[in-house]
């Protein structure tokens, strides 16, 4: 069994581990995330789009069953499900089971970036939203949002689904420029950081959107979050011949 890590943080790999229903199999898994009682939901980009598993692996359930046109992002959070539908620019919230409580944006409608194709570096950017990738809540109730494929922007609205602020422009160097904010986590004091993706760093903001510092020995950061003693975990998705890797990081 292939063993990876050191010291406390040290993994094996289970193969295998989900427990699938006869005769299904999984599309691409965009991401997944886990409720209070570790249950595991994958985000896939085929019909059913969202399985649930207990922690060892038994099938639990599924729903959303052509809700979505392509499915990104996911995080739970107080067992509310944030997800994001990239092609169809909207971020929608669900009950663990299923049950639709909250839209954002209005589904096939981007706002005006000038970009042609998804994942080049935009013209210009513009609000919410146009192919966007997470939607993660604060401490404060506040949700915000990475608007990425299509746009170079991060969006803070208040809970009701008001917009509140936008930040961000396109380009490769400076403090708030994004190519492509990919997904982002909020620490407890309200802390953002942010998987600025095509550029291989990390940009951490106050929850007013100011730049606080970046990190940039990163291999095109494409998923982070944070476990419950406050690690990130960051999935890296490789560059300039460098193998892709799952990063553990302190605050």
């Amino acid at each position: 069994m292939t063993t990876v890590g050191t010291g406390k943080y040290t993994y094996q790999l289970v193969e295998h581990w989900a427990h699938l229903p006869a005769g299904e199999t999984f599309g691409n898994v965009s991401a997944v995330a886990t409720d209070s009682q570790d249950r595991v939901y994958v985000f896939q980009r085929k019909d059913p789009p969202i399985m649930v598993f207990e922690p060892d692996g038994t099938y639990r359930s599924c729903w959303g069953i052509g809700a979505f046109a392509n499915p990104h992002g996911i995080y739970i959070e107080n067992d509310i499900v944030y997800l994001t539908d990239r092609e169809d620019s909207v971020r929608l919230t669900y009950t663990l089971d299923g049950k639709p409580l909250q839209v954002l944006g209005h589904r096939g409608e981007h706002s005006d970036t000038g970009c042609e194709r998804p994942g080049t570096l935009v013209p210009r950017s513009a609000g919410p939203f146009n192919h966007p990738t997470e939607m993660v809540p604060s401490p404060s109730g506040d949700l915000y949002v990475t608007d990425g494929y299509r746009n170079a922007r991060v969006h803070r609205f208040h809970a009701n689904g008001q917009l509140v602020s936008s930040w961000g422009d396109p380009g490769k160097t400076e403090p708030n420029h994004f190519h492509l904010p990919h997904s982002l986590v909020i620490d407890k004091e309200g802390i953002l950081y942010v998987c600025d993706r095509e550029n291989s760093r990390i940009q951490v903001f106050d929850a007013e959107g100011k730049f606080l510092t970046m990190w940039t020995d990163l291999r095109r950061p494409l998923d982070i979050s944070m476990d419950k003693d406050g690690i990130l975990v960051i999935s890296e998705g490789g560059v300039d011949g460098l193998s892709p890797r799952v990063s553990l990081m302190d605050r």
